[in-house]
């Protein structure tokens, strides 16, 4: 799955708000436009990381529209969001991937926490172990 969400961004009130329609929660704004393709990475970053946090399963970014351009999710982010949703998909609680993976509930705890600065390379792996592989493309700029 691509990890990259549609955005749209609305002048009000002397600031550019953003809204991601796939994901209610992220909402914010930046003084300028730059601010605001800033601020909308950080505040998505932390919405998805909310379903995370509360076991939700996490929002499919759709194709943009109209208006609408995409915000995409570092590569170490997006691969903390497949193992995530990995582990939903065989209902593997992080206990049990653990005892699989042989390593502590809390090592498991930080691979899908998207605020820790997990090595892509532990998240790569333990999504080998889920039968998934970690593909990076390079895309151009928009």
């Amino acid at each position: 799955m691509d990890y990259a969400y549609p955005v749209r961004y609305f002048a009000g009130d002397g600031r550019i708000q953003v809204r991601f329609p796939d994901v209610p929660e992220a909402l914010t704004e930046g003084d300028d436009r730059e601010d605001a393709q800033t601020q909308a990475l950080d505040c998505l970053v932390a919405a998805l990381g909310s379903y995370v946090k509360r076991r939700l399963p996490m929002p499919t970014p759709s194709e943009p529209k109209r208006g609408q351009s995409l915000v995409a999710l570092s590569p170490l982010i997006a691969a903390k969001c497949a193992l995530y949703q990995a582990m939903r998909a065989r209902r593997l609680t992080v206990a049990g991937f653990a005892s699989r993976l042989g390593v502590a509930e809390t090592a498991v705890r930080r691979l899908i926490d998207l605020d820790h600065r997990s090595h892509i390379g532990e998240v790569e792996a333990a999504l080998a172990r889920l039968g998934k592989r970690l593909v990076v493309r390079d895309l151009d700029a928009a």
